[in-house]
């Protein structure tokens, strides 16, 4: 089969060619996916060697479970749902409790979150205003990473990476009320966490309502940026 054909391949038929013995089909499907799924892994475990290990343990159990994946779902968010719960597997053993911001460089590379990697507003900011932005994302990140982890990574999927919260569910494996009442908790907690910066002037944009500590801060538009590197070795 010519390459064409095989880039031209869906992630369902990338999968089922896996499962009938194609070596470079899981591959082709995990390239196509990391960036994001390196996003969640990272912002959902608040810790990169965390997220690295749980990006592992979610691709070898997706890369020998393939053959349970019955379609109830897309490909995509059974392969979020196996990297997730891995990475909130590993925060339960470990009872990882990390509230500072993620290194300045996991902010560099414009991929990976679906909302920023569509957001080209950065580019025309200037030094200080970029700046300003970059100490807000990691006031998120560092806000986050003192939720509990299914909180966390309910707000994570919804507010950061925009997943309806139906598709939450599944990749959760809970009920539609119940990502909805994580996420709320969650909002309302970083609310309280993020109230200083919310009161923050911004001249670059129009001036929030301050003084509320019931506000929400607009997670998603500072969600942190970052690279997929080689998060995960190759489950093969």
């Amino acid at each position: 089969m010519d390459g064409e054909v095989v880039g031209d391949r869906t992630d369902a038929e990338l999968l089922a060619a896996h499962v009938a013995g194609d070596a470079d089909a899981f591959g082709e499907l995990f390239a196509r996916h990391r960036d994001r799924l390196w996003a969640v892994a990272l912002r959902t475990s608040g810790d990169p060697e965390v997220a690295a290990d749980g990006l592992q343990d979610g691709l070898v159990a997706a890369f020998r479970r393939a053959g349970s994946f019955r379609g109830d779902a897309a490909v995509t968010t059974w392969l979020h749902r196996v990297v997730v719960n891995a990475c909130l597997d590993r925060l339960r053993s470990a009872k990882v409790r990390r509230a500072e911001p993620l290194p300045d460089d996991l902010d560099e590379a414009g991929r990976g979150s679906h909302l920023t990697a569509t957001d080209g507003s950065d580019a025309t900011l200037d030094p200080a205003e970029h700046g300003l932005r970059s100490e807000r994302r990691a006031a998120v990140l560092a806000a986050l990473q003192q939720l509990p982890a299914e909180q966390r990574a309910a707000l994570v999927l919804v507010d950061m990476e925009g997943y309806p919260v139906a598709e939450v569910a599944v990749m959760l494996d809970c009920a539609e009320g119940t990502v909805k009442s994580r996420c709320a908790r969650g909002r309302a907690r970083l609310a309280v966490l993020l109230r200083p910066l919310m009161d923050e002037p911004d001249e670059s944009e129009p001036t929030p309502v301050t003084g509320n500590p019931a506000a929400t801060p607009d997670v998603g538009s500072l969600s942190p940026r970052g690279p997929p590197g080689e998060a995960a070795a190759d489950p093969a």
